[in-house]
């Protein structure tokens, strides 16, 4: 199973009465996001099924994948993706769609670095997530433990 790690991109500071969850991308996070986004279609990315968090700037986020990746993708919403999950958590949600050859996952930091380090099963590794970065995990067992092997990442400005 490919598994595409995505963080949001680059989303409006929090405001005086603004709740962290309704933040909004920025014009310059949407267009950085597409441009990486592009670069992953180019790589072949093309899920049949998109795993968001619920916060906003994650569902902008994966509006924009829709539309450049996938556009017949199915799109579920979990809790298991927001900023403060439990990676293993997330690998169980991951686990229960495992049929599918490619999934995304919309999502934040620090939980887009926590979960790669778990999928690679190497919890020493930090990868440096930015906004609007994509990484590729290969992952072969749905075992509780994954062993996945890091394929490549995406970042803006390297796209």
């Amino acid at each position: 199973m490919e598994i595409y790690l995505l963080r949001h991109g680059i989303a409006e500071e929090g405001r005086t009465g603004m709740r962290d969850v309704d933040r909004p991308l920025t014009e310059d996070g949407r267009r950085r996001l597409r441009t990486t986004l592009k670069r992953a279609s180019e790589a072949g990315v093309n899920p049949a099924l998109i795993l968001t968090s619920p916060y906003l700037r994650a569902r902008q986020t994966t509006e924009i994948a829709l539309k450049i990746l996938a556009p017949g993708a199915v799109v579920l919403e979990t809790g298991a993706l927001t900023p403060g999950s439990d990676p293993a958590a997330a690998w169980d949600e991951i686990r229960l769609h495992r049929d599918h050859a490619q999934i995304l996952l919309s999502s934040h930091e620090p939980l887009c670095g926590l979960l790669a380090a778990f999928l690679l099963g190497a919890p020493q590794v930090r990868l440096d997530f930015k906004k609007g970065a994509i990484v590729r995990i290969d992952v072969d067992s749905a075992g509780p433990h994954p062993r996945g092997v890091l394929k490549w990442m995406l970042a803006p400005r390297l796209a």
